[in-house]
């Protein structure tokens, strides 16, 4: 079976746990999705994913599609995670796809690329330079998409598909583990399929439940969860 990294999302490693060593999460060196109706938890979850990662010493390429640096900052702070030492220390390296298109006035730096969701050319440019970065750090890694919502929004369903299968490509190939989030509905249901059939996991989030539709190696599970000030809790009540 594929070894599991831990996510730090309370519960959630005993969702997913390989028996013979005790440790759960996700598959090493695979991609999931992680999607269902909207606001409830997929970016949380995601935060969480990355903000743990951090702490184990794990860089992180993080691409926001739905929201901004700023944003992002501030998000994370609500539920005391907070970003600048790992920016600082160039261990979070973040692809920002929506600033640009508000018209902030925004400069880039080592670890902080500006790119916009209705030019896919330019985002997989920036994402071969932020998985090469993020590789020198560690081959070890995180990664997350967080969304595809938008992206669909301004581009042809058939072209954000290939963008995904690129970056999906790029991310595995270094060795690392990516998160991608979609709001359920927010395309066709053909292409909202051939999305799922791209990653190696998919788990389904709806407000009060997690599923896990499909995980390479390991059978299909569900549980509760909640929305605390510290974050999801996974089967706690």
């Amino acid at each position: 079976m594929i070894p599991l990294i831990e996510t730090g999302i309370p519960g959630f490693e005993n969702l997913i746990k390989d028996e013979d060593t005790g440790i759960g999460g996700i598959p090493e060196n695979t991609t999931s999705l992680i999607y269902g109706p909207p606001n409830v938890g997929k970016s949380i979850f995601c935060y969480q994913f990355m903000y743990n990662g951090l702490l184990k010493n794990e860089p992180c390429l993080y691409i926001t599609a739905d929201y901004g640096m700023k944003q992002l900052e501030q998000r994370t702070m609500d539920f005391d995670w907070f970003l600048q030492n790992y920016t600082s220390s160039e261990m979070l390296y973040v692809i920002d796809a929506l600033t640009n298109f508000s018209g902030a006035k925004v400069q880039d730096t080592n670890t902080y690329k500006l790119t916009a969701v209705h030019n896919p050319t330019d985002l997989m440019v920036k994402v071969g330079l932020g998985t090469r970065f993020v590789f020198q750090k560690s081959q070890k890694f995180r990664s997350v998409f967080d969304s595809l919502t938008i992206p669909f929004a301004f581009n042809p369903d058939k072209l954000v598909l290939r963008v995904l299968k690129a970056y999906t490509k790029r991310v595995k190939e270094a060795g690392g583990a990516a998160i991608i989030t979609h709001t359920e509905g927010s395309v066709d249901q053909n292409i909202e399929d051939l999305l799922k059939d791209i990653v190696d996991n998919v788990f389904r989030m709806d407000g009060n439940k997690i599923s896990t539709e499909k995980v390479v190696d390991y059978k299909n599970l569900e549980s509760s969860y909640k929305i605390t000030d510290k974050g999801i809790l996974i089967g706690m009540g």
